[in-house]
């Protein structure tokens, strides 16, 4: 059994792809070398698959799949050429033949998600799915789309605000304040908001991005809204607990040379925007 083939058997057992938003998103195996390395052990995450992450996946021969969060495979494409940054970041996986798995919502939506990692920073409470996932498999019946988390005790917005930072990594963040000073409820939603968030009653809203108008819509509620910038959001989950799931699900797996799989984090890997 391929390298691949390995990971994506481990990766559906995390994170089933009947809990992704299948409407819309593109998961699962994306590429498929037709020749990878019997060499190849290692495994690098990513949230997104940029020239730059390639790279460095290309600079170890022994990676063999990147588990991309966000699919690089997403619109059609009706030819390969270089020319194109993402086809080219296709046409170089399959010549050195590295395969492509992305999970992307299968991994918000699931138990132990990256919604689940976000609401685990606020503090103590209870959590649940905006839209609960309908028919789960087994052992994620907690799964759904988006989290409302409940503080036990109301919470001031900035203690909250100051735990947000610390989770995530950030120095800054961008804040819209409403007249309610004090948390209750947390209306949490990975990456890009406001579908999910929009129609829900919170005292906050804790996402990625929203557009300008939904933000005013949300103080029009009395909702304040914490935004970290998409992948911000998304990224410590690979490091906290994605990478340690995945460690443990290939423990007993080893490479078509006999060698222990190896999982990694990208260390370049970052969201394209900046607070300065």
């Amino acid at each position: 059994m391929s390298l691949l083939s390995k990971v994506t058997r481990c990766m559906k057992a995390i994170a089933p792809l009947e809990l992704a938003e299948s409407s819309w998103d593109n998961v699962g195996v994306l590429v498929e070398p037709p020749f990878p390395s019997p060499k190849q052990n290692k495994v690098l995450l990513t949230i997104d698959l940029t020239p730059q992450v390639l790279d460095e996946a290309l600079s170890d021969a022994k990676i063999g799949t990147i588990v991309s969060y966000h699919p690089p495979i997403f619109s059609s494409m009706k030819r390969l050429t270089s020319a194109d940054v993402k086809q080219d970041i296709v046409l170089k996986a399959i010549a050195r033949g590295v395969g492509i798995y992305s999970p992307h919502t299968a991994c918000d939506n699931c138990a132990n998600g990256v919604n689940d990692w976000l609401a685990s920073g606020l503090g103590n409470g209870t959590c649940k799915p905006i839209t609960p996932a309908e028919n789960p498999p087994a052992g994620q019946e907690e799964a759904g789309s988006g989290r409302l988390f409940t503080f036990e005790e109301p919470t001031n917005l900035i203690t909250v605000v100051e735990r947000v930072k610390k989770l995530i990594g950030l120095p800054y963040l961008r804040l819209a304040t409403a007249e309610n000073k004090m948390i209750k409820t947390v209306a949490i939603c990975a990456g890009s908001g406001s579908s999910v968030l929009g129609p829900v009653s919170a005292d906050l809203y804790f996402t990625g991005e929203m557009g300008h108008h939904d933000v005013l819509a949300a103080l029009a509620k009395n909702t304040s809204v914490i935004l970290c910038e998409h992948s911000n959001t998304e990224r410590g989950y690979l490091s906290a607990v994605l990478k340690p799931a995945l460690e443990k699900e290939l423990a007993l797996e080893k490479s078509e040379e006999g060698e222990a799989i190896e999982v990694y984090v990208s260390k370049v890997d970052k969201d394209p925007l900046q607070i300065v």
